[in-house]
């Protein structure tokens, strides 16, 4: 599956589940999926049946889309879930949940998944005081992020800080608004994240 370059909001809606993919709009009533939560179409009555492998594959794209990962690399993350131990599903969220675009929009230093990805691939973020500029880079128990000089006195970022501090962060990223910085303090759980995509269903789906 190529890259998907449309309206991020009609992604949403084709499938059915409001992925944050815009930032601030997002958390507004705004959002074209708070206005309109049904399937992209003239007629928003109609309804198809939907079959098995369908739901489940619906399921494995909501993944990939929130993320902004490619179906290669997907794959990559599920062999890796599938080697470690306890259940394959939480090992594959576990895995997305580190990566450090990831890591930098939930911190709050960018108000999307896609800007965080640009601000780690223009060498904007630190990871332990040093440059990464990989965004699929995986972060370990105890890493601390920042963002780099060039970009720590913009307006822009001070105010993502602000809002990402008045809706509260997650529990498993510790936020220094002082110091631009953010620490991951622990791997979370499943229950921790509660993703808006059944991980089982993307498990059966791989396993067939």
């Amino acid at each position: 599956m190529a890259v998907y370059n449309g309206p991020a909001c009609k992604r949403c809606r084709a499938l059915g589940a409001k992925l944050f993919l815009k930032g601030e709009k997002c958390f507004t009533n705004k959002c074209p999926f708070e206005k309109r939560p049904y399937r992209p179409g003239k007629d928003k009555s109609s309804r198809r049946k939907i079959t098995n492998y369908a739901e489940h594959l619906m399921e494995k794209q909501k993944a990939r889309t929130i993320y902004g990962v490619m179906e290669r690399q997907f794959r990559k993350y599920f062999a890796q879930a599938k080697k470690q131990k306890g259940e394959t599903g939480e090992n594959l969220v576990r895995l997305l949940e580190r990566r450090l675009d990831n890591v930098v929009f939930r911190s709050g230093m960018a108000s999307s998944r896609k800007e965080a990805r640009r601000l780690v691939s223009h060498g904007h973020i630190l990871v332990n005081a040093k440059k990464v500029n990989i965004p699929s880079y995986l972060l370990k128990k105890g890493d601390t992020i920042s963002l780099s000089e060039k970009v720590k006195n913009n307006e822009d970022v001070k105010n993502r800080f602000e809002e990402a501090a008045k809706r509260g962060v997650v529990s498993w990223i510790s936020v220094d608004m002082d110091k631009f910085s953010a620490s991951f303090v622990d791997i979370p759980t499943k229950e921790d994240v509660q993703p808006p995509f059944n991980d089982n269903a993307i498990v059966e789906l791989y396993s067939k």
